[in-house]
């Protein structure tokens, strides 16, 4: 994918699944060709990078293009950065993080959503985990915290997490 454009090739790829999820079809294997699916690895993403935005999109209208772009730019930009443009082979097992229920310093979805930010970061996540889900969005508006943000921050904090707890708990004051 040409680095200088591929917002725009991004955007274009976004459509077609939206176009497709609008018409019906719910397999998403069958989504891209070989091409799209060789781009989309180039910038560190895969089908359900896009198929579960368009999904989402389509249901609900959140989230938008503008927001996919934001938080698939935040992995593209860990992609190369941190993992110098190789894709991880390790996936986050769900069964390992925390209850929807779970909180830290009394906010509600911190646990969970803290493990499955580096995951999308590093490109672990499993097909049937979403980031950026109608849970996750909950979090983000209750706290005033836009979903690529918290990547950046999680990014900026991965080593020491207590200093992500402490930057959303800040954040979380602001939204009261």
């Amino acid at each position: 994918m040409n680095h200088y454009n591929y917002q725009q090739r991004l955007k274009a790829i976004w459509t077609d699944a939206v176009r497709l999820y609008e018409s019906g079809n719910r397999t998403p294997d069958s989504y891209f060709s070989p091409e799209t699916l060789e781009e989309l690895a180039s910038i560190g993403l895969n089908t359900m990078d896009v198929y579960d935005y368009a999904e989402d999109y389509v249901s609900s209208q959140d989230p938008d293009f503008e927001t996919f772009l934001m938080i698939c730019e935040a992995r593209r930009d860990y992609f190369f950065v941190e993992q110098k443009g190789l894709l991880s082979a390790e996936r986050l097992d769900t069964s390992k993080i925390p209850a929807k229920t779970d909180q830290i310093r009394g906010i509600v979805w911190l646990p969970r959503i803290m493990p499955k930010a580096l995951a999308k970061l590093r490109g672990e996540l499993p097909s049937d985990t979403m980031y950026g889900c109608g849970g996750d969005r909950r979090f983000f508006k209750t706290n005033h915290i836009h979903p690529a943000e918290f990547l950046r921050a999680a990014w900026a904090y991965e080593t020491t997490p207590e200093r992500l707890i402490d930057w959303v708990e800040e954040r979380a004051k602001t939204a009261k």
